[in-house]
């Protein structure tokens, strides 16, 4: 569990903060770096049709800062031109890695030949890839899933022709395009792909947990790991995990720090967008981080009716003014909230399909 390179780029620790539509902005990669541990972090999924129509969000979704480094804008689409063009404009603004997406599941994605549609379209990936490497000098990496459907299981091949177009690193999503986010991870095909190619792979799938997430990485060899949900549900994962890879206890934030990680999302959020986003960013994070807390169901049912910063920023005050009062906070997740709704590119299908972004 040592560091990795992507070519002259140093991923340590070798955690990387996963891609995750809707949530992976400017606001929230700001705040996992600021808990420490973390590697890497990624843009959320770009669309190359708003890229390169000047779609106002579509360029805002690159911005990032100097303390977000490395940093790595991954695109999506299914045309190699706009691909290419969308590299280069990743390059332009200062991203350390170019990061193709291919293995977002959402119909209306795939229908336009991107995301995880690119594994059935192995040809046109294979032209996507070796567009974009003769336009960019950064970096360029490969997020995938292990194939299509269960019948069409093609990680290892993706891989080795990823490799040949001149990527660099591959991660692996361990679900196939028709499961969506749901059943578990294979971990077994992510070892198979880290056993086939000579570049660095990471892993990605179910790591909501430093205990399964050291087991899965144990097994599949990989040289880095991806964490998605587990950031939202625990801001301090990453810093937890670099612990315990360096013979640390696990970093145990207290009841005052929770509170206040709460408290400084908000106001970055307020900082960054008008009040109605910002209360749906707020009750997207809270909802997360409250699963499996001392009374987390019915504080979360609160925020949900709550229409004002002021309203959100009294019940928080509330929420944790009880559980101290009481002298008890779960700081685990339940089993039952371990199968939880994640965000996907759904939400963003139909304007990245119509090109707005």
């Amino acid at each position: 569990m040592k560091p990795f390179t992507i070519r002259d780029i140093e991923i340590n620790p070798p955690l990387i903060l996963s891609p995750m539509a809707g949530v992976t902005d400017y606001t929230f990669r700001r705040l996992i770096k600021r808990r420490g541990g973390v590697g890497l972090v990624v843009s959320e999924f770009i669309s190359v049709e708003g890229l390169t129509r000047h779609n106002p969000k579509s360029k805002r979704q690159m911005r990032f800062d100097e303390e977000e480094r490395p940093f790595a804008v991954q695109i999506f689409g299914g045309q190699p031109e706009r691909m290419r063009m969308g590299a280069e404009m990743a390059e332009e603004v200062g991203a350390d890695i170019l990061d193709v997406n291919c293995g977002c599941p959402a119909p209306k994605v795939v229908r336009h030949g991107g995301g995880s549609g690119l594994l059935r379209d192995v040809p046109r990936l294979e032209t996507i890839l070796k567009e974009i490497k003769k336009s960019i000098t950064i970096p360029l990496t490969l997020k995938m899933r292990i194939g299509y459907s269960d019948s069409t299981i093609n990680a290892v091949d993706v891989a080795k022709m990823a490799v040949d177009c001149g990527v660099e690193h591959i991660q692996v999503h361990g679900r196939t395009k028709e499961q969506g986010y749901k059943g578990l991870a294979d971990w077994d095909i992510i070892r198979a792909v880290k056993d086939a190619v000579s570049v660095p792979v990471s892993g990605n799938g179910d790591v909501t947990s430093i205990e399964y997430g050291l087991k899965k990485w144990d097994e599949s060899g990989v040289d880095g790991v991806l964490i998605g949900r587990g950031a939202m549900q625990n801001p301090w994962i990453f810093r937890q995990f670099e612990d315990v890879i360096n013979g640390r206890k696990p970093y145990k934030p207290d009841l005052e720090e929770k509170k206040a990680v709460l408290l400084e999302f908000f106001e970055m959020l307020i900082e960054e967008m008008p009040e109605l986003p910002a209360l749906g960013k707020m009750k997207q994070l809270a909802g997360q981080f409250t699963k499996g807390l001392v009374g987390g169901a019915q504080f979360r049912q609160t925020l949900y009716h709550s229409h004002s910063a002021e309203e959100i920023l009294d019940n928080i005050t509330i929420y944790f003014e009880t559980l101290r009062s009481r002298n008890t906070f779960g700081d685990g997740v339940t089993e039952a909230d371990r199968d939880i709704e994640i965000p996907s590119c759904d939400s963003f299908a139909e304007q990245s399909a119509s090109g707005s972004g």
